[in-house]
């Protein structure tokens, strides 16, 4: 006997297992109790190194590879997805297309595992052009830049059954502390997501909403959700974030970042400074449920969602401080078992004997996909 229809699957965001085989990753997983794993398969020669991984070999991927990667993955009862979030639209104009071509690789992946039609999405992030930026009217030229790049990424990924879908970290620290602004990917904020699907309406592209970006914006998650157009919302991010209350928060407020200035005039002044790229805001990384309380009323939040008709998946990202930042295995496979401990009441039904429990899902099907070679972004 089943108390309610919740059924949400919670899986894994693999870069906190970056050390580990992808067959290590799947009975990791399984061991874990989640339901499937959102796949990072970053470039092996990129230039970023934070909460990486590339857990699939995505050169000379083919149909074979495919069949075998889906039934890997059903004999384990996991579904998944891709991901590798970089700088598309800013940054070393070199590296960006190598980017831009690289998620261009991995919707052609996608494609080959069934895109849509197994649930299978691509994730990215759009990133920002400071250049741009700097400029009157800069927001509105990184909107025309982004339009540019991606209305042929996203005709590319309609034509072969992909949605992509944008995380909305501003990537705080994504440039050195030097810089004042700390807004570092276009879609941080839900008025540029809305205004994003406006400029190129296709359903091809959505979101992948992670709320504890939002925490430290002061923005409640739960109201962003209220307004938020839920056809484009296809995965949560799990990860929480806990405010601090610290002497530098009332020093530089809540409202701008923390800025660097002269070490012995900070010193001077008693005035803190960013130790690095990453403290700037004031917080510290978690995951609900597990070394503490968050900021983040998580119950409200996932009532709104599933009121809202939200029924995909819950990835738990592992940043945490207490569980993936220790460098521990052990540590880092704690936390995500006790946050789908955490969750199971709110996204899963009650059954005798057995407690909060999924009810499995629909296993992938094997793709009739045709084969289709790799393609470049100049090529579009």
């Amino acid at each position: 006997m089943t108390t309610n229809k919740r059924n949400n699957p919670i899986w894994v965001m693999s870069s906190a297992f970056d050390k580990l085989t992808l067959s290590e990753l799947v009975d990791t997983t399984v061991g874990i109790g989640a339901q499937g794993i959102d796949l990072c398969v970053f470039r092996r020669d990129g230039t970023r190194k934070d909460h990486t991984a590339t857990h699939l070999a995505y050169e000379h991927f083919t149909p074979d590879s495919a069949k075998a990667l889906i039934d890997r993955f059903n004999s384990a009862n996991l579904g998944l997805s891709l991901g590798a979030f970089e700088n598309m639209i800013g940054g070393e104009p070199a590296e960006r297309i190598k980017n831009q071509n690289h998620l261009l690789k991995l919707i052609r992946i996608a494609h080959l595992l069934g895109g849509d039609d197994n649930n299978v999405k691509v994730g990215t992030f759009v990133g920002y052009n400071h250049e741009l930026g700097v400029q009157a009217n800069g927001f509105q030229k990184n909107l025309d830049e982004y339009k540019r790049v991606f209305a042929p990424i996203i005709r590319y990924a309609e034509d072969l059954g992909v949605t992509i879908l944008y995380e909305n970290c501003p990537m705080e620290g994504w440039r050195p502390a030097s810089y004042t602004s700390t807004y570092n990917n276009l879609p941080g904020v839900l008025a540029a997501r809305k205004l994003m699907y406006a400029l190129i309406p296709s359903q091809a592209h959505g979101e992948i909403y992670d709320p504890s970006h939002d925490v430290w914006q002061h923005t409640d998650p739960v109201a962003v959700i209220s307004q938020t157009d839920m056809s484009r919302v296809h995965r949560i991010h799990v990860k929480a974030t806990r405010n601090l209350e610290t002497t530098a928060r009332i020093d530089w407020g809540g409202m701008y970042p923390m800025q660097l200035v002269d070490a012995g005039l900070a010193k001077r002044a008693g005035v803190a400074v960013p130790a690095n790229e990453w403290d700037r805001h004031h917080y510290e990384a978690m995951l609900p449920g597990f070394g503490g309380s968050d900021s983040m009323d998580w119950r409200a939040f996932v009532d709104r969602l599933i009121e809202r008709g939200f029924n995909g998946p819950f990835e738990i990202e592992n940043e945490a401080k207490n569980s993936k930042d220790t460098g521990n295995l052990a540590a880092t496979v704690q936390g995500y078992e006790a946050t789908i401990k955490f969750l199971a009441p709110m996204v899963w039904g009650l059954q005798e004997d057995v407690g909060y429990t999924y009810f499995n899902g629909s296993p992938l099907t094997t793709p009739m996909s045709r084969d289709i070679p790799v393609t470049t972004i100049d090529k579009l």
